[in-house]
């Protein structure tokens, strides 16, 4: 795959994200809107379900690439599995959107979706080959789905997907071609990145539209596969940099309501980058250390694979480690005064 081609990719979604949103903006004003709730970072009933243009954008231009036109070198029945995976979990976060549904159905659904997703990935792909297969596998799974809820939670304030997952898509076509990432993966993750970035001047603070769990649950389960395929190909340590933001402030703060014997599963606003705004930073501020944190986690992601030794891959992983650390901390502080 060219870096002509690439462009186009990023481009062509971004279009039909927009587009999209564009076109469903009728129905979503009239029957998508978020009324604000515990978790809620707006004060207005504001539309919800633009993660519908994300999804449709991102499946039908990686999908023309590797099942149309065979653009790439890829495995088209490997990407109906993940297509399939991804409706299946959009269509919960739709349903959920609309009427709530329960924590035991979810999760099931959740959790099939998640194995239809691992069933797109090479049977010969391992991250740690001491483990027999199976156990890998199962364990997979539970991150999977771990990836896919912690992706919705992070999805609280305005942008902040955006932060989090252009930097972490674009940072995978650039080890794509540095051969890190197969080319199909490379595709889906470039398309990704593209219809979000349609979807940004939508959300932009103060925002018009919201991602829904149509859209924040998908992104999660293809972040999920393009990060296990990146560990798969030799590069466990990249794939722990590039989300370890979003890891880090959902992981600790699950762990936390735990301890606290909060019920996990209700809306909240106790994570990190919430705390940040509700202690004086604007909305933007948060954004804007978000972003800039994922730009240093995706280029020291590059650096351990460009060195492929374990010094460099442990000084990385240890940077990133205080960085995050770091940010963490001064969000829970708060602005000072």
């Amino acid at each position: 795959m060219s870096v002509a081609v690439a462009i186009i990719i990023v481009v062509a979604a971004a279009a039909l994200s927009a587009g999209a949103i564009a076109a469903l903006w009728p129905l979503l004003r009239h029957y998508a809107l978020a009324r604000p709730n515990a978790r809620s970072s707006h004060s207005e009933p504001t539309p919800q379900g633009g993660g519908i243009a994300v999804v449709v954008a991102t499946l039908v231009v990686a999908g023309i690439c590797i099942v149309g036109l065979h653009a790439v070198d890829a495995d088209p029945r490997a990407f109906c599995f993940l297509a399939g995976a991804t409706l299946l979990v959009a269509a919960v976060g739709a349903i959920d959107d609309i009427r709530t549904l329960g924590v035991a159905p979810r999760l099931a659904l959740q959790a099939l979706a998640a194995g239809l997703m691992l069933a797109a990935l090479p049977a010969e792909l391992r991250v740690v080959a001491a483990l027999p297969w199976w156990i890998e596998r199962a364990l997979m799974l539970i991150a999977a789905l771990w990836f896919i809820n912690f992706t919705n939670f992070m999805d609280g304030i305005d942008w902040i997907m955006v932060a989090e997952v252009v930097p972490i898509t674009l940072a995978l076509g650039v080890l794509s071609f540095m051969g890190a990432l197969p080319q199909q993966a490379a595709v889906v993750g470039l398309a990704l990145c593209g219809a979000l970035i349609g979807f940004a001047p939508f959300n932009r603070p103060v925002a018009r539209l919201f991602l829904g769990d149509v859209g924040s649950l998908p992104i999660g389960l293809l972040l999920a596969w393009l990060l296990v395929t990146l560990a798969g190909n030799g590069h466990l340590i990249a794939a722990l940099l590039l989300p370890l933001y979003f890891a880090a402030d959902a992981t600790i703060t699950l762990g936390q309501r735990l301890l606290r014997r909060e019920r996990i599963w209700e809306a909240h606003r106790s994570h990190f980058y919430q705390r940040a705004s509700a202690g004086g930073f604007t909305v933007a501020a948060v954004v804007a250390r978000v972003f800039l944190a994922n730009v240093v986690l995706a280029l020291l992601a590059i650096v351990t694979v460009r060195y492929q030794t374990l010094m460099p891959g442990i000084v990385a992983l240890s940077v990133g480690v205080c960085l995050v650390a770091w940010l963490l901390q001064t969000f829970a502080q708060g602005k000072p005064r």
